[in-house]
């Protein structure tokens, strides 16, 4: 399983260990004994109980084996498949291609009513134009030496596009004013993608506010994070893509992007740092 710094993904681990630490002790086993009988060093069962070392399916049935607790098995084994899906490798979400992976999305749009986006260093997906969003999947396709089917990406990517104007859906859009001025794709693709974002600005279910650059920030940029109604939270780190699901985190990110919020201008405020970044671009 790929490691991850996430405090989420770390908790539902010792959570897991902490469960077979239980057998164990229902057991009355040793560490020792359970190495012994396992046919394991020692200092695996301590790796295990740690959470240094996320167990295998194997390991799991072989720990409830020696404690004569087959039947917890299969429900510790469910634990470990969804605290596996927490933190998914780039190189395993794209496997398929980038079609594949914007498609794996949709029903998490097409399921909730009230987003919340922040992003510090690209235009979210749902407000992009097609030149943006070619412009940003080529340089992924390329950097991770993906198979080309970019088109097809792109076309996914804007038929999500609709969740924007279908259903009693909320939107709300926080970006750092940066985004606005060291764009992607070069002056044509960046002008069109700014005049867009005024458009997609207006709707009625839709707020835009560009976070200004300033000396004297309170409250520094964050990894960009998407927080879909209250139910989780998903943030695009340099190695993959995190879910977070523990509520006491969500409210930690609803929280940050209420402190962003109050930091951003909205409205003609806006609007007015988005064309005046347009017009740096002729």
């Amino acid at each position: 399983m790929a490691v991850s710094a996430s405090s989420s993904v770390q908790r539902a681990r010792q959570n897991l260990a902490d469960r077979l630490s239980e057998i164990q002790r229902d057991a009355g086993l040793t560490g020792r004994d359970l190495a012994t009988a396992c046919g394991w060093y020692p200092s695996k069962v301590s790796r295990l109980l740690n959470a240094h070392t996320p167990p295998s399916e194997d390991d799991i049935r072989e720990w409830c084996r020696a404690c004569g607790a087959e039947d917890r098995a299969a429900d510790l084994i469910a634990s470990l498949r969804a605290v596996e899906g927490m933190f998914i490798e780039w190189r395993r979400l794209e496997r398929a291609g980038l079609k594949a992976a914007q498609e794996a999305r949709l029903p998490l749009y097409e399921r909730t009513r009230r987003f919340r986006s922040y992003s510090s260093w690209l235009v979210p997906g749902l407000i992009q134009t097609p030149g943006y969003t070619t412009a940003a999947l080529q340089a992924i396709q390329q950097r991770r030496g993906l198979v080309d089917d970019v088109s097809a990406a792109v076309a996914a990517r804007m038929e999500r596009q609709r969740v924007l104007y279908e259903g009693d859906r909320r939107f709300a859009f926080l970006i750092e004013e940066s985004v606005l001025r060291c764009g992607i794709g070069g002056d044509d693709i960046m002008r069109d993608q700014l005049h867009h974002l005024t458009t997609v600005g207006s709707l009625p279910n839709v707020s835009l506010g560009v976070v200004p650059m300033r000396s004297d920030r309170v409250r520094w940029p964050a990894e960009g994070f998407w927080i879909f109604d209250s139910a989780q939270v998903n943030v695009e780190l340099v190695s993959g893509y995190l879910t977070i699901t523990q509520p006491s985190e969500i409210t930690m990110y609803a929280e940050t992007f209420a402190e962003l919020a109050d930091l951003a201008l909205h409205g003609p405020a806006a609007r007015e740092l988005i064309t005046s970044a347009a017009a740096l671009l002729g």
